[in-house]
């Protein structure tokens, strides 16, 4: 065996490939609000919404997603990762994930605000899965109230 002959033994079969939808669902920004109502009063709420629809679709690592989320990767088994698990094995389109960004410098990890299980599934596929993503900070600009 020549020198770097041995190198592709130990080489991990590509998972399946993930695709996505050009833009998050319809439905995708109320579960985001849903989730934003436990860091941000209504308007901060409201406002960072707003933000998450008019953000331009980018691109990320589903590995770096979840470390500047600071969040544990779910189990395969986990009900939801498992559902779009069989999504990505039948070739379904994924939704973009909607991500509120982090403060590094306030020790402020982003906020997967919507598709947490659609970055661990992607995760699982490989790490290094590009997933579309909308980025938006978290709005200060709320009216005071609370929930």
């Amino acid at each position: 065996m020549a020198r770097n002959e041995h190198k592709d033994v130990h080489k991990k079969d590509p998972g399946p490939l993930v695709f996505w939808l050009q833009q998050p669902e319809d439905q995708d920004y109320p579960a985001a609000a849903q989730y934003l109502a436990l860091l941000a009063d209504d308007g901060g709420v409201a406002a960072t919404v707003q933000a998450l629809r008019d953000a331009p679709v980018t691109h990320q690592l589903a590995k770096d997603i979840l470390r500047a989320a600071g969040l544990a990767l779910l189990p395969r088994d986990n009900p939801h990762v498992a559902s779009d698990l069989a999504k990505i094995a039948a070739g379904h389109k994924l939704s973009p994930v909607l991500l509120v960004r982090g403060n590094m410098a306030a020790g402020v990890p982003a906020h997967i605000a919507d598709g947490y299980h659609r970055v661990c599934a992607s995760y699982y596929t490989d790490e290094n899965t590009d997933i579309p993503i909308k980025l938006a900070p978290l709005s200060a600009q709320g009216d005071g109230s609370t929930r």
